[in-house]
This record gives structure tokens, sequence and C-alpha cells, in this order.
């Protein structure tokens, strides 16, 4: 089960992810709010651990963040702020459990096992005959294993929370490139190659470019 701590007090961090490890998860860790979120964008986690007062992005704030983009990951508040109108901001940004510190590892263990649990079915995504795995980071199409990149896994799981909305493509370089796109058909490789991968052999396409206004995963095609 692959965890990400959010945490900037290294020592603290270190006991944290030491603890958990003994105890059988796997831990990413990230030491402040941008460096989560982009971890958020390119891998699929269990369960988050995540402090409240951190550099360049404080946790409401990424709690906040990753609900708006879509990610339903289960999320627990680790930090010293212990006042109701801070637990209850923690609630409304999004988060589904709060622990104050100091606190017990194993109460930490132990709720991080019961959120993860109660996540689980919301680890799943399914268009038509598309199957995505969002804990184990796999996809097939009934049963055939799909081979991605990252950036084609990212655009895939974007496109399937929206489905069957329309993304545009400006959404989509934000999304696998925040500071601007390498080239101006960036995206149009990873979506060609992606369209290979998730249509090649099938009868009916799922991957579909809407001119003029960008792409969807749906099991029908749009109408002229």
């Amino acid at each position: 089960m692959l965890l990400l701590l959010v945490e900037d007090d290294r020592d603290l961090a270190a006991s944290v992810l030491e603890y958990l490890e003994s105890d059988g998860y796997e831990c990413d860790h990230a030491p402040d709010g941008k460096a989560a979120l982009e971890l958020l964008q390119a891998q699929a986690y269990a369960a988050i651990v995540l402090d409240v007062n951190l550099p360049r992005m404080d946790g409401f704030a990424l709690c906040k963040a990753m609900r708006e983009a879509g990610v339903a990951t289960p999320c627990l508040m680790l930090t010293a702020r212990d006042s109701l109108a801070d637990k209850l901001n923690g609630f409304r940004s999004g988060t589904d459990d709060y622990l104050v510190k100091p606190f017990d590892m194993a109460e930490l263990s132990a709720r991080l096992g019961a959120l993860s649990q109660r996540g689980r079915h919301l680890q799943r995504l399914a268009v038509a005959d598309l199957a995505i795995d969002l804990a184990t980071r796999t996809a097939a199409r009934h049963g055939r294993p799909l081979s991605l990149s990252g950036r084609e896994w990212q655009v895939l799981v974007h496109l399937a929370r929206k489905s069957p909305e329309v993304v545009t493509r400006e959404q989509l370089e934000d999304l696998l490139w925040p500071n601007g796109a390498p080239s101006a058909d960036a995206l149009k490789m990873v979506l060609y190659r992606l369209r290979n991968v998730v249509d090649d052999g099938e009868a009916q396409a799922l991957v579909h470019t809407i001119r003029g206004h960008g792409v969807a995963l749906r099991a029908q095609a749009p109408q002229p």
C-alpha cells in the first residue's frame, strides 16, 4: 500500500516514514505543498498524510487544490493546529480525517488503514469496457492490459474522471506541463500514442477529438 507523507519537519518525517514502513506501508515523501501536488498528479496513492504548516503551499490549500483537480485519495491532516476553527477549515478543504500533534504512531497507522479501506472503491474508474485501477496504476480494455507511459496515464485518468465531458487542450497541457509545454506538438504526440494504445484493434473507439473544443473519453462518438 503506497502512501504519501507531506511534512516539512525532516526529523518527524523520518520517524513517521520509519514507523509506517515497519508497519508494512510503502511511502513517498514531499517536503512542501508544491512538490506534493506534482507527485499527486503523477502517482496514485492509497492515502495521504498531510501537514498543515507547509512551505510554498499550506495543507489547506493543497487539499482544496487536489480535490478541485479530481483527486479523491483519502487524506489525513496531521498538525499541531488543534482549534475547532482549524479542524473545520480542514474538513471544508476536503480532508477525511484530522489528527493533532503530538500523536501516537499506532493510532496514525490504524487511522490510515481505516481510511485506505474506505477509499478503495474510489480507486477504480470505468468507461465502457475500459477499467482503470488507480491503486495498482493499471488499465485494461475487457481484460487486455494497456501499456502506458507516465504522461499517457495522467491524461487517461484525467479524461476518465471527466468522462463524458470534453477536456480542453489547454487543460491537458497545464496538467502535463505546469511550466509550459516543450513544443506545440507535444500534447498531440501524447494523444496520438494514447489513442493507439486504448483504441488499437477495438471495434469501438473511446478517445475522441472534438474539433475546436478538446478531447473526450466516452463510448459514443460525438455527433457532427
